[in-house]
């Protein structure tokens, strides 16, 4: 979890502050009420929370009354609230009243989600061919279920097989326990199309993902009650199991034993990896083999460097064993740590299509192509990357190559009619009204389902409209969607920039830096809070900025904390100390500011290696995308501001090690520009 950052807002509603000042304070002294149709909204979402259904029938009844603007939302939270009792015309009297809107697709998805509840298999595959988001897995199982139980014809082998590996897909990709992946489950392996091992596959996957739940309800299809208490009680405490009950015969006791072993690997490999070869050495190859990648994964995790000497113990026991892609990276990052440029490639090409073509693996291919000696295939591939320049890995594959990263030229400037088109659309009028009440979480579903299908002028007709609004993440999120055109004011805005610069200037660092952060952890929203507690633009917690304050002299009170300037400045001052704690150093800096200092010290004990290698082996996956998207924001915003510092890779550093450090052995660090024959 972050320390200093969080991606949850919760920014105050103006119109809810609105509401209860005027309670706290006397008649003579109230502000001004907001409009009384907005006030039927947020009362309305309140009562939603608090399942108090005759104050949502009241607003739903006033909101068709008044033609409120947001009546579909007042009547979406009154459906959902008492969805266990509506029935289909009830359903369908609202779509209509709604067509095309968010509100209509949503509920649709709910109500989708409680036919497949109640089995009603006539009205759900009705709705579902109506159903436009496609994006809830539960669905996707309902209605697959649905077609299992109508009989729905699937005449070829190669269709039914098509079908079973769909639904295997499903189920194996759900990680919490819903009623319509576990229920299509259950009526495939009932029909006999899934088999045991396909049910032992699903609990060691959900057990690889620490989901005991799913664990447990995967083998509770096998109906043997037996085998539902061993793994309630391994789940409760592994090593006991492994000391009272285990076994390594027959097939499902080996199954149980290996489930325990991995619990135990969770909490100390090299325990794990003790058992394994003292005393569980007759399971069977596949399991063994299983349990050396958990091994080895959780061995990285920990930036062990047992973690490689794992990976290839499992790949001689059983060389087809399917690994997962998690697991796969992982085995990629520790061979890359370790120097092992051919196991890289083995884990990188291993992995699915679709995580091959992601470009962190793409550009760690060519790296570890280079490394092999193939200087010419290497170039091939990063050449192939570099034009992405706004991507971390593109950019870091165009410098490598030496090649020049300008910004994108501005598209041609919107037309009145875009603008026009843009402000009139009804989704995006409702989202950012929404947003305005601070139903923030209700606004961005509405803007993003009113994106779909747009070309890239009206995407960025639609983010100006956020950007005049100030309304940054919708700005930014929008404008990323583009794909030809790329309007760059609109990615990296410079809203605050006259006080940036100037705490910026006062701590002494970089103010693209600092913009790369902000852009990061608050979207430059001044009333930001995290789950934890982080606040204002640089999402400060509050005994950090008390820290920080007294540190640097500074009066310090929690009401500050979203005052803009005192937010940047506390920020800055923060950010110039954990910058001098790591010796300037930008790659551990954001670490630290995400991670928490003490993290970012720990991982950077070990050998020294190259500063890309290092920021991918970092164990968070949030911190580690952080830290790219902080870099290459800082990158950029020297662009967008003119400044010098415009290398991502100077940004990044050549390498990072223990500190005192820096001037040990960095050969596997690229250099500026790869050559033929010269890597």
């Amino acid at each position: 979890m972050s320390q200093m950052g969080g991606r949850v807002f919760q920014n105050i509603s103006r119109g809810a502050l609105a509401l209860l000042l005027s309670v706290a304070l006397s008649a003579d002294a109230a502000p001004p009420q907001p409009p009384a149709d907005a006030d039927l909204a947020v009362q309305a979402r309140d009562a939603w929370v608090k399942r108090d259904r005759k104050r949502l029938a009241t607003y739903a009844e006033a909101a068709r009354a008044q033609n409120h603007p947001l009546a579909g939302w007042v009547e979406y939270f009154d459906l959902n609230a008492r969805l266990a009792e509506v029935r289909q015309p009830e359903m369908d009297a609202f779509y209509a009243r709604y067509p095309g809107s968010y509100v209509e697709d949503r509920l649709r998805n709910d109500w989708l989600l409680e036919l497949g509840r109640r089995r009603d298999w006539a009205n759900f595959k009705r709705d579902h061919a109506s159903y436009q988001m496609r994006d809830d897995r539960e669905v996707a199982c309902y209605g697959m279920l649905a077609d299992h139980a109508s009989g729905t014809k699937v005449d070829t082998e190669a269709a039914r097989a098509e079908f079973v590996n769909a639904a295997r897909a499903a189920w194996m990709a759900q990680k919490d326990g819903d009623d319509g992946c576990l229920q299509l489950a259950g009526a495939l392996f009932d029909a006999g199309q899934f088999k045991q091992d396909t049910v032992w596959a699903k609990a060691r996957l959900a057990t690889e993902q620490s989901r005991p739940r799913a664990a447990r309800q995967a083998v509770a299809l096998l109906a043997a009650k037996p085998l539902d208490q061993k793994l309630a009680d391994l789940q409760d405490n592994a090593g006991r199991y492994l000391t009272r009950q285990a076994r390594s015969a027959p097939r499902p006791e080996a199954e149980l034993t290996a489930l325990a072993l991995a619990r135990v690997a969770a909490n100390d490999p090299d325990q794990a990896a003790g058992l394994l070869r003292d005393k569980w050495s007759k399971l069977p190859h596949d399991l063994q083999a299983w349990l050396w990648v958990q091994i080895g994964r959780q061995s990285a995790l920990r930036l062990q460097d047992s973690a490689p000497a794992a990976f290839e113990r499992a790949d001689k026991l059983a060389p087809d064993l399917a690994w997962s892609d998690e697991s796969l990276a992982w085995a990629a990052r520790a061979a890359l740590r370790s120097r092992q440029p051919a196991a890289a490639l083995r884990a990188i090409e291993r992995m699915s299509a679709a995580e091959q073509r992601d470009p962190a693996w793409a550009y760690w291919k060519a790296r570890a192509t280079r490394l092999q000696g193939d200087a010419h295939g290497a170039r091939t591939q990063l050449t192939t990357l570099s034009s992405a320049s706004l991507n971390y890995f593109g950019r870091l594959a165009a410098e490598e190559l030496g090649l020049p990263t300008p910004l994108p030229p501005a598209p041609a400037p919107l037309t009145a009619d875009e603008r026009r088109a843009a402000r009139q659309h009804p989704g995006l009028t409702r989202a950012l009204r929404l947003i305005d009440l601070g139903l923030r979480s209700e606004g961005v579903r509405e803007w993003n389902f009113s994106l779909r299908g747009m070309g890239d002028r009206a995407l960025l007709a639609a983010a100006q409209e956020a950007c005049d609004r100030e309304v940054w993440d919708r700005c930014i999120n929008t404008s990323e969607r583009t794909r030809t055109e790329i309007d760059i004011a609109q990615r990296y805005p410079t809203p605050h920039r006259a006080e940036l610069q100037r705490e910026a200037q006062a701590s002494g660092i970089d103010p693209a830096y600092v913009y790369g952060l902000i852009r990061q952890e608050s979207r430059f929203a001044l009333d930001a809070r995290s789950h934890v507690g982080a606040a204002g633009l640089m999402q400060i917690m509050p005994a950090t900025a008390k820290w920080t304050a007294k540190k640097v002299g500074l009066n310090y009170s929690a009401e500050l904390m979203n005052d803009r300037d005192f937010n940047l400045r506390i920020g800055t001052f923060y950010l110039k100390l954990v910058l001098d704690r790591f010796e300037g150093a930008q790659t551990l800096a954001a670490t630290a500011y995400n991670a928490g200092p003490g993290r970012a010290a720990r991982w950077r004990d070990g050998p020294v290696l190259d500063a890309a290698i290092w920021a991918e082996n970092i164990p968070f996956n949030e911190t580690r995308d952080y830290v790219r998207k902080v870099l290459l924001g800082g990158a950029i915003y020297a662009q967008v501001m003119g400044l010098p510092a415009t290398s991502l890779r100077e940004r990044l550093g050549r390498s990072v090690g223990p500190a005192g450090a820096a001037a040990a052995d960095v050969s596997d660090v690229p250099p500026a520009a790869v050559g033929d024959g010269k890597s």
